[in-house]
């Protein structure tokens, strides 16, 4: 067994019968019974003290959000028990009316995180471009969205929950669901956790498959959300995602992909499925910047604090406007991936020659 195996091993999510009843009651235990009030007394002095000085405090920094991401945890699952022992102890969870508190809590809890991020990382989100519901007042939505940096999702959500007042349906990794609030939350909407094929059930339906029928499900007020690059864009990905286009022979789309150093080349299968399957849906395409050096855990250590402006950009499509055809509907959504990679380069900061040849030096491949 390869090393990459037994890594992909190690992580592969385990039953839900052990995330709901080991890791949701250790990390409530943990937050609210076990740590003792001279720590989260710590925690408030690490956070008041990262706040109030100049200087990158990296290590109180982190202290503070961890206490904060974990407390965040805590309390979003003790409200989702008291909402299903509410529903009958799980009977009508899934109902209209406790889907809807369901998104309520989600509202509540991302604009806490973002209040306390944007305080201790000093992040600024700029959301003026964004506007969902310019021309699809009324109909469904579909929400596509590069991924590039931690956070773009909770930041889209919140977005369409809280300002747009829609139901987001969402097309997430698997591995998500490690986060105990993430995994009970969204299990209990519509949602589609996507699996690697090596990792995928037998007789489980494809992805595409999954996502065209989650996209069937919705109402005029729902947004489906999809990231068609699958995970965050990085050069060792974009490289190994063109190379794939090369191997199965789709060699236009890969010079294509080439020259957008800014994201990778779409996986089409899911964006498509979910056309096909609301006809009547319009289509946004997202593109955001200011987190994309934000792609491991040294990345955001070496950057706290983060002290970045994350600015979104939305175009809105009707179905009218849409191609008909496989074939038709791929090249547009290249199009669109150019026009966001395009965008992407008006966002960057000037930066020297040398720098330039520098960071295209240090990229695997060469890649910007």
């Amino acid at each position: 067994m390869t090393a990459t195996r037994k890594r992909r091993v190690a992580w592969r999510l385990p039953p839900v019968w052990v995330r709901r009843c080991l890791i949701a009651p250790f990390v409530v235990l943990l937050a609210l019974v076990w740590l003792p009030s001279s720590v989260w007394w710590g925690i408030l002095v690490a956070g008041v003290v990262a706040w109030a000085f100049p200087g990158r405090l990296r290590l109180f920094r982190v202290i503070f959000m961890v206490g904060l991401y974990l407390l965040w945890d805590a309390m979003a699952l003790v409200w989702m028990f008291g909402l299903w022992v509410a529903s009958g102890f799980g009977w009508k969870v899934r109902s209209p009316r406790f889907q809807r508190e369901h998104y309520k809590l989600a509202g509540v809890m991302l604009r806490s995180l973002f209040r306390a991020a944007k305080w201790i990382l000093r992040l600024e989100i700029d959301i003026s471009d964004f506007n969902v519901d310019e021309v699809a007042v009324g109909r469904p939505l579909i929400v596509v969205s590069r991924h590039a940096g931690p956070g773009d999702s909770f930041i889209i959500v919140e977005s369409l929950i809280t300002r747009f007042k829609r139901e987001p349906a969402i097309v997430l990794k698997d591995t998500l669901q490690w986060d105990p609030a993430v995994d009970v939350l969204l299990n209990r909407v519509p949602t589609r956790f996507v699996a690697p094929r090596s990792a995928r059930k037998k007789g489980a339906p494809s992805g595409a498959l999954s996502v065209g029928k989650l996209a069937e499900g919705m109402d005029p007020e729902d947004a489906l959300l999809i990231f068609p690059e699958g995970a965050n864009a990085t050069p060792k990905r974009r490289s190994k995602r063109i190379a794939a286009l090369r191997s199965s022979g789709h060699n236009a789309l890969a010079d294509r992909a080439e020259a957008m150093p800014h994201v990778m080349p779409p996986h089409a299968g899911g964006v498509l499925a979910a056309m096909n399957a609301r006809p009547d849906a319009a289509v946004m395409m997202v593109a955001h910047t200011g987190l994309e050096k934000l792609s491991t855990v040294r990345d955001v250590w070496r950057e706290l604090p983060v002290d970045k402006k994350i600015t979104l950009r939305g175009w809105t499509t009707l179905p009218e406007d849409i191609p008909h055809g496989r074939a038709a509907r791929e090249e547009w959504l290249y199009d669109w991936w150019e026009r966001i990679d395009d965008w992407i380069e008006t966002q960057q900061p000037p930066v020297s020659e040398a720098a330039a040849k520098a960071a295209t030096k240090a990229s695997p491949g060469g890649a910007p």
